[in-house]
């Protein structure tokens, strides 16, 4: 195989605002001590992250012909991800998530831009060939592609795909996910505890796994400070979290734990090695702004792994 994972979604990028004592209102005025620009988008905070941890990755995506696009290819290009496959779109911009930081918290606003037309049609199934895994995010905000993943994932496992699906958060608060339909296709489904609730309309996590569980295969679901929870075979795995007591921000710590789980995924590793390894990427995650800022290179998260969770690993 050629590739190890190829990433289809959504790319925009993040405009990052930290050190806010409190969120604006409305005819009002804050300010914040800290501005960064950085590579957003759950899909390509994954393949960043999980390139980063060593596997051979591709994007499949859209952006607008613009300067924002040109910085997210550029950041994708940096961590030796295979960009061939992103399309440029001069009808619109690329996106853009302003993130308002408040301590472990935060609120943010999406312009979709290029992803909002994102479709099969700017996929060529060629690309798809020699790759072990193919993974999947954010359907929410790139509605031209939503009732075509059916289709996309049922062409990738006819193609010898393993398949990793993480819905993300709904703006629209409707969680229209035909999970019967789409999870027998679907190898890894990686939610996090409150989306999971809302998809399957249910205050208990558990009951909601038992409900699907003639349908799933693998769900990987993140709980924050509470580490997370695997179901398979109608068994139910905890795995303690690595906690930070310094936490700089949890911008893309679901997509680090989905990028070290599905590292570990694709190599055959134990669902217990995967689910270890996940919740450490998510914890390292926060010791840095942004989504990939802790993942500079193996020799960084080698260190940070020692240093600040006493955890020793080899990339």
């Amino acid at each position: 195989m050629n590739f190890d994972v190829v990433v289809v979604g959504e790319l925009n990028v993040d405009l990052l605002l930290n050190g806010i004592q409190s969120f604006p209102s409305i005819g009002s005025e804050i300010l914040a001590d800290h501005m960064k620009l950085a590579l957003g988008s759950s899909s390509a905070i994954f393949a960043s992250n999980i390139s980063t941890l060593g596997a051979r990755v591709k994007f499949i995506g859209k952006v607008g012909d613009d300067d924002f696009g040109e910085f997210c290819i550029n950041c994708l290009k940096q961590k030796n991800i295979d960009v061939a496959s992103i399309r440029k779109d001069t009808g619109s911009g690329t996106g853009l998530t302003v993130v308002m930081n408040y301590g472990e918290d935060r609120a943010m606003v999406t312009y979709q831009g290029a992803m909002k037309s994102f479709s099969l049609n700017d996929i060529d199934f060629n690309d798809l060939k020699d790759v072990k895994h193919l993974h999947f995010a954010s359907i929410f905000l790139q509605p031209a592609i939503a009732p075509q993943i059916h289709t996309l994932f049922k062409k990738a496992k006819e193609m010898g795909l393993t398949v990793s699906f993480d819905t993300q958060y709904d703006p629209s608060n409707k969680w229209d996910v035909d999970l019967k339909s789409v999870l027998p296709l679907v190898d890894v489904f990686l939610p996090n505890i409150s989306e999971f609730k809302a998809l399957t309309r249910t205050d208990d996590w558990q009951q909601g796994m038992m409900n699907y569980k003639d349908y799933a295969n693998i769900i990987a679901m993140k709980a924050g400070q509470k580490g997370s929870y695997v179901f398979q075979n109608n068994n139910i795995k905890h795995c303690e979290p690595f906690l930070n007591e310094n936490v700089v921000d949890a911008i893309g710590a679901g997509d680090s734990f989905n990028a070290g789980f599905i590292y570990q995924f694709v190599q055959g590793a134990s669902l217990e090695e995967c689910q270890t390894f996940g919740n450490l990427m998510g914890a390292i995650n926060t010791t840095a702004a942004g989504g990939t800022s802790a993942f500079i290179s193996k020799k960084n998260i080698i260190e940070f792994a020692k240093q600040r969770f006493n955890i020793s690993i080899n990339l």
